[in-house]
């Protein structure tokens, strides 16, 4: 018990320095919350375009009702997974900042993520209910009936939680490979839009061949954005949700271990180009 205190006692002025900082630039926030809203009312608007073009009231197993649902609550999750761990990683490395990370007597990947947890909760705290809230008022006007679900919102919780630190991780050893390449700010753009097209944040997993559907769901990706959505909507049994939650674990730890093995790695190769 002693262990952990002292634990969250060395990290939790981290929590505190990202909360401080969201809040200090809250004008960037609103602005990019606002733009990213826009991209999804865009996107309705496109699939209803989609919709009202097909022969009947559902398109690839999806009702105009289920697409609404999927854009919103997948632009929440795709908002609250986001970690800017790569960004942060290569922009210390360029500046030579990342020295003196290396030397403080705590976990180089932790002081990150605790950093990372303070702005999620505020982002969280401002957007979550609100948008939750939306959906299930447009879910009710539409069928006439609650639709919400206590045990699948439950269930989604704890997948995107998981969906998180699958996506910290993930950028953590992504955010490594600027021991080597010494900037990550191209591939980033790069990286970021193939992970979004293979989360299913663009096209729901769904709407592609079955092989490839097949591929891409056990894949990490899938597990940032789609299973978490899906688990929202209803879309899974409960054996489905238990099995896709146990694929995320299992991510979650493999991205892990894979982010200690680089950073084994990555140190021996650190060239600090500023400072």
């Amino acid at each position: 018990m002693t262990a952990i205190r002292r634990f969250f006692r060395t990290y939790r002025p981290f929590t505190r320095a990202g909360m401080q900082e969201l809040v200090a630039y809250r004008a960037n926030f609103i602005c990019f919350l606002i733009g990213e809203i826009m991209s999804c009312f865009i996107m309705y608007f496109v699939w209803k375009a989609v919709f009202l073009s097909s022969d009947g009231e559902t398109f690839m197993g999806f009702t105009m009702e289920d697409m609404v649902v999927y854009l919103f609550i997948s632009f929440l999750t795709g908002y609250l997974t986001y970690s800017d761990g790569a960004f942060a990683v290569g922009e210390e490395i360029v500046d030579g900042s990342i020295a003196m990370r290396m030397i403080k007597p705590c976990s180089f990947d932790m002081c990150f993520l605790f950093h990372e947890l303070g702005s999620r909760i505020v982002s969280a705290a401002m957007i979550f209910v609100p948008i939750t809230a939306g959906v299930e008022v447009y879910r009710w006007y539409i069928t006439g009936a609650v639709q919400f679900r206590p045990l699948n919102f439950l269930f989604y919780i704890l997948s995107l939680l998981l969906a998180y630190m699958i996506s910290f991780y993930f950028n953590v050893c992504y955010g490594f490979l600027a021991f080597f390449f010494k900037n990550l700010w191209g591939t980033g753009l790069m990286k970021e839009t193939i992970v979004d097209f293979l989360s299913g944040a663009t096209i729901p997993l769904a709407f592609m061949p079955a092989g490839l559907a097949a591929v891409l769901n056990v894949l990490p990706f899938a597990s940032l954005s789609y299973t978490p959505v899906m688990i929202y909507m209803g879309m899974y049994s409960g054996r489905e949700i238990a099995w896709r939650m146990a694929l995320q674990a299992v991510w979650m730890l493999l991205m892990l271990l894979l982010s200690k093995l680089i950073w084994r790695q990555a140190v021996s190769h650190l060239c600090v180009q500023g400072g």
